[in-house]
């Protein structure tokens, strides 16, 4: 493998060498630069040529999401943000990865975190993952579903008035998916959505308000025991994994902190395999960019309900492909689509 060359940019000496002292210690990757800004930073990316850049949130002269957009705009390398868990850090956060940020590390206690060690092996691994998905060719293994194929198919699958449930799994460049579905998606009287985006505690907040900003739907955090309400998009909070269960007539949100062996929280094969217990209702589940392989044991249990249509977003369009490739292998998928048609295929199935 060749060495993953990345500059650090941080307005904190102590965290310039921390990031880089934990990077350095990786055999394949090689800190050859720091910067103190965004602008001293963007002089770098010009001499240096790095593969892969960390970029601080909050600095003086460009802070992290100025920086960004002059990163996509003139060097587009992949790039993660080091954000604070505070109410402007995620915020920011969030903007940058609807801008085009490759992924987030939370830092553990700050701007400057003594305790960074703790997402060491994180960062380590969302370096790796960065450099492979900007190097990675794309062979199109997985045919995409040509329109004319799924309109002709949905022909009056379903009577108009007929519940309907959409459930929407995402993690790595979610947030940018996200952006480019659920803003397109009009409010129906009989249509449910949920959707589990793989986010630590306080930024799923901003999350939905972002979306909600600009979606005709209503897109908010989802609360425990709430009832829920159609037109009403309901993204998991980040930490906790997201059940639906069913009351009479009535869908209910239970929102629970156990991992239930899962590697994520909030998890897709959670909020999936809740689902699959809820009657009087077709569901169309949706398994966008993301690491790894989380919806597809979920979507299994669904896809033995009977009454489920589900998609994955195409490789071509995906940040990472993993998610969608491992729901695509596992056999549950009935169409492949790119992203820029994932919201009008959503819209043909309801």
């Amino acid at each position: 493998m060749e060495t993953i060359k990345v500059l650090v940019i941080d307005d904190s000496a102590f965290m310039r060498k921390l990031i880089s002292d934990f990077l350095n210690e990786h055999p394949h990757i090689e800190v050859i630069g720091t910067a103190r800004n965004g602008e001293e930073g963007l002089e770098k990316i010009h001499a240096l040529k790095p593969n892969v850049v960390t970029l601080d949130i909050e600095m003086p002269v460009l802070n992290g999401l100025e920086t960004l957009e002059r990163i996509m705009k003139q060097y587009p390398l992949p790039v993660i943000m080091l954000s604070s868990q505070t109410k402007a850090g995620t915020e920011i956060t969030i903007r940058c990865l609807q801008k085009g940020a490759f992924d987030f590390i939370e830092k553990p206690s700050g701007s400057i975190s003594l305790d960074l060690y703790k997402v060491k092996e994180q960062l380590i691994e969302k370096v790796m993952h960065a450099y492979q998905a900007q190097q990675k060719v794309k062979f199109q293994h997985h045919k995409i579903t040509p329109k004319n194929q799924i309109e002709n198919s949905m022909e009056r699958k379903r009577s108009p008035n007929e519940k309907v449930i959409v459930a929407i799994g995402t993690s790595t460049g979610g947030p940018k998916a996200l952006h480019q579905v659920i803003p397109f998606l009009r409010k129906q009287p009989h249509v449910v959505y949920f959707v589990v985006q793989h986010m630590p505690p306080g930024f799923t907040h901003s999350l939905a308000e972002r979306l909600n900003a600009v979606s005709e739907l209503f897109v908010k955090e989802a609360e425990q025991g709430e009832k829920v309400q159609h037109g009403v998009v309901y993204i998991a909070p980040g930490g906790y994994n997201m059940k639906i269960v069913q009351k009479g007539n009535e869908l209910q949100i239970d929102i629970v902190d156990t991992m239930q062996n899962e590697i994520y929280r909030p998890s897709v094969n959670i909020l999936f395999e809740s689902l699959s217990k809820i009657k009087g209702y077709s569901k169309i589940a949706v398994i966008m960019t993301g690491m790894g392989s989380d919806g597809t044991a979920g979507l299994k249990l669904l896809k033995s309900d009977g009454n489920v249509t589900s998609i994955a977003q195409s490789e071509e369009s995906s940040i990472i492909f993993g998610m969608p490739k491992a729901a695509i292998a596992a056999n549950v998928i009935d169409y492949i689509v790119d992203l820029k048609d994932l919201a009008k295929t959503i819209k043909c199935l309801i």
